[in-house]
């Protein structure tokens, strides 16, 4: 069998260091927001390019922290993407804030700019960029956007830890950025955990006092917070992987790569890449007119892809009907039925890689030419 996303791969790849790790802080007598807390900030800091890093319990608390820090709340607006996981949106409902999504572009699934003008209102406090699937969102021109119009640009990096935008981190470009570790990322712990990264001083004192009940000093709450503290045996195994974060996406480029070769000459719709951008390859997601019958076609075989997003949040129960979007929201809801996830992860085999490209080379859903109109890239 082989899985879309396979973590506990990973665990086997470096389990002496993890359990190492791990080992060393049940021995300690700090399991909570401690040396190993300490330290994953700094080094994750440095490796992104910023100079702040404050653990939390996840990425969805990560994204309302950040806007609490920012004192969004409310009565603001902030705008968003509706192709995305829903966790973007109910972090801004989170904070008390109201969300307002917009399309994504047709190539790289990510935040359509040119949509921005169309939902800006005086109550719009906040842009978040989501970098889907492992590739920047375009960040010139959002960030051109957010400065003409005096507002916060917010990273959601989820997807895409190591990824870059004109040879920066992404996650340090906007005025503050948010990381889930969920354990399928690119970064995963073993359980939940999530990173708030920032170049404002003022951002990550006040981040760091919002995870824990608006202390400074123990017990005395200067401010409204909450608990969304790192534990240190996560924050642990996380330093472990990001040591080897930038090899594991390597990894994963050239896993992406086969499949640009394979899957050329398919009617699939191959992932476009920006120039501007790496690709770190949180998934590999193509397009397909018959997704339902390909999926179960592999499923068969023992291969299990997924679908990442299959509703749009603005037409999901939750939302549908009290969620203001823009106009046209074509492109969103097309790749709902269309987009399929194949199998990635940096221990996947080259001969799993051409066994799934096999299989989708040998499928006929039925004859005929089944390519979709827009552009195919091959990397």
């Amino acid at each position: 069998m082989i899985l879309c996303a396979n973590p506990s791969a990973q665990f086997q790849s470096y389990q002496a260091e993890i359990e190492a790790a791990v080992l060393k802080v049940l021995r300690g007598s700090r399991y909570i927001l401690g040396t190993e807390v300490e330290a994953l900030e700094e080094e994750f800091a440095r490796y992104i390019g910023t100079k702040a890093a404050i653990g939390v319990a996840n990425g969805t608390d990560a994204l309302e922290l950040a806007l609490r820090a920012l004192d969004i709340g409310p009565g603001d607006e902030v705008i968003t993407v509706s192709h995305t996981a829903v966790a973007t949106v109910a972090a801004i409902e989170a904070a008390g804030a109201t969300p307002v999504l917009v399309d994504v572009e047709p190539d790289f699934f990510t935040l359509q700019a040119t949509q921005l003008q169309e939902v800006l209102t005086s109550r719009t406090r906040a842009v978040v960029a989501v970098h889907l699937y492992g590739q920047a969102a375009d960040l010139d021109a959002i960030s051109d956007f957010c400065s003409q119009n005096n507002l916060e640009l917010i990273e959601d990096v989820s997807q895409a830890h190591g990824a870059t935008w004109k040879g920066r981190r992404l996650g340090s470009i906007g005025r503050i950025a948010c990381f889930s570790c969920y354990p399928t990322k690119n970064l995963g712990a073993i359980g939940d955990a999530g990173l708030i990264t920032t170049n404002d001083p003022l951002l990550a004192s006040k981040v760091r006092m919002a995870r824990e009940y608006g202390w400074r000093e123990r017990y005395v709450s200067e401010s409204v917070g909450r608990n969304s503290r790192l534990d240190e045996l996560q924050a642990a195994i996380l330093r472990v992987k990001l040591r080897h974060l930038d090899s594991d996406n390597d990894k994963r480029r050239k896993i992406a790569n086969r499949y640009d070769a394979l899957l050329v000459c398919t009617p699939l719709l191959l992932p476009v890449y920006r120039q501007e951008a790496s690709h770190v390859f949180h998934l590999y997601v193509v397009r397909v007119p018959r997704r339902q019958q390909l999926l179960e076609h592999l499923k068969v075989q023992g291969v299990h892809a997924g679908v990442h997003y299959p509703s749009p949040v603005h037409l999901q129960p939750g939302y549908k009907g009290r969620i203001r979007s823009a106009t046209t929201m074509g492109v969103t809801e097309r790749l709902a039925s269309e987009v399929l996830s194949l199998p990635i992860y940096p221990e996947l085999r080259s001969e799993q890689v051409e066994l799934i490209s096999d299989l989708i080379c040998t499928f006929n859903p039925g004859g005929g030419d089944q390519r979709l109109s827009g552009n195919v890239a091959n990397g």
